[in-house]
């Protein structure tokens, strides 16, 4: 008894996670007009995915755990949860696909992504995310392509769902065979994966080759100054930070879906029923990951933790100080095309730490300078062997400067 109250606590604060979290990033993009962008349609979808899955799913999934597998509510209803499931879940990883190579495009390609993310793109392959989750879910399953004798699974006799002939309740299953469990894993689980992994390991080298530029330039241009050192420091910190984030979001996916994928597959080539105890602890290990994307895809940016802190009525974000050089060291822009990076300005004008990486330019311009606001900033963004060099700053006068330059490296 004891262990059924902790097994339906613990689901129970599994399924609240889920579904409060996602809600709180739909809420933060709805709120907050500079997150409401093309690039976040992704985060708002993977979102929305999530949340379907934590509403519509979850608690039925808990149900069957804490029934023991009786399914009191019909084969119909048995077979439109089981593809619930697996549409929604394959949605979830398609979503984290498409961010992955959104990210990918970022990085590569900063000059020209505007031009390559737009909404008609973005849109169809939105589109395509929710085919391919149908295709692999709703469709097999109500035409029986995913059984051993290709019936539709949970109805007719002895087929379980609803009230057995004796009056007892059913069971709901999803049943397997060899072949829909290979064509399943692979494309909506090894597949991608293996995508997310290349895109974000380029992403990373590219990362790491940007920083060693900049640093070289810095040491190459013969400053020894504490400020120049800090620069450097500043740069590899930002590596760092990179690095860890990058390992977060596929050791997580990782972790949370190898398992059930691998359970999955084997038990389809078998084509034998081994749910149990480890079927359960897998199942729920994946749709942990539902509960995790939120902290993982949006807290991990400065933005949404904005928008989530005026949301949940916490304490904004610190402002801008000076530090024992009197250089005003700020928080990060707020918007324009250097949206996202850190402020480093000194009072006299010049860059007092090192140049920062710039991984988008989405095209927004600059809001105007007030006064006591700080006077320029230097940074550079890297395609191939193209620099893009922006340098603004305030005379005082006639108000905003900005000055592009493009020199190859």
């Amino acid at each position: 008894m004891l262990s059924h109250i902790v097994l339906g606590a613990v689901l129970a604060l599994l399924v609240v996670l889920t579904v409060c979290g996602n809600v709180l990033v739909c809420l933060a993009v709805c709120a907050t007009r500079r997150l409401r962008c093309v690039t976040n349609c992704f985060i708002v979808s993977l979102a929305a995915t999530d949340l379907l899955l934590g509403a519509l799913v979850l608690p039925f999934s808990a149900l069957l755990e804490l029934s023991a597998g009786a399914w009191p509510l019909g084969a119909s209803f048995c077979n439109i949860y089981v593809s619930l499931d697996v549409m929604l879940s394959t949605a979830s990883i398609l979503n984290l696909l498409a961010i992955s190579m959104d990210r990918y495009l970022a990085v590569t390609a900063p000059l020209r992504y505007a031009s390559l993310v737009k909404p008609l793109r973005v849109a169809a392959v939105l589109a395509v995310i929710w085919l391919v989750s149908v295709g692999f879910s709703f469709v097999p399953i109500h035409m029986g392509w995913n059984t051993l004798d290709g019936s539709v699974q949970n109805v007719g006799k002895g087929g379980g769902g609803g009230e057995d002939d004796d009056g007892t309740t059913g069971t709901c299953k999803f049943n397997l065979n060899a072949t829909y469990a290979i064509v399943d894993a692979l494309f909506t689980f090894y597949l991608p994966l293996a995508a997310m992994c290349w895109s974000y390991c380029h992403v990373f080298r590219i990362a790491r080759s940007q920083a060693r530029r900049i640093v070289a330039a810095r040491r190459a241009g013969g400053c020894t100054s504490s400020s120049s050192h800090w620069g450097v420091l500043a740069v590899a910190a930002r590596e760092h930070k990179g690095t860890v984030t990058l390992a977060a979001v596929v050791g997580v996916f990782v972790v949370c879906w190898m398992p059930y994928f691998t359970y999955f597959t084997v038990m389809g080539l078998l084509e034998r029923d081994m749910r149990g105890a480890a079927y359960s602890v897998v199942l729920w290990l994946g749709y942990a990951n539902s509960a995790l994307n939120p902290f993982l895809y949006a807290a991990l940016n400065r933005d949404f933790r904005a928008a989530y802190a005026r949301l949940l009525r916490c304490q904004r974000a610190k402002a801008g100080h000076l530090d024992s050089n009197g250089a005003a060291v700020g928080g990060d822009l707020d918007e324009g095309p250097m949206s996202g990076l850190k402020q480093f300005f000194s009072r006299a004008g010049s860059v007092v730490e090192g140049g920062i990486m710039m991984q988008e330019l989405n095209g927004k311009v600059m809001p105007p300078l007030r006064k006591g606001k700080p006077l320029m900033v230097d940074t550079e963004a890297f395609e191939g062997s193209e620099t893009l060099r922006l340098e603004t700053g305030v005379d005082g006068i006639s108000g905003l400067k900005q000055h592009y330059t493009t020199f190859s490296s």
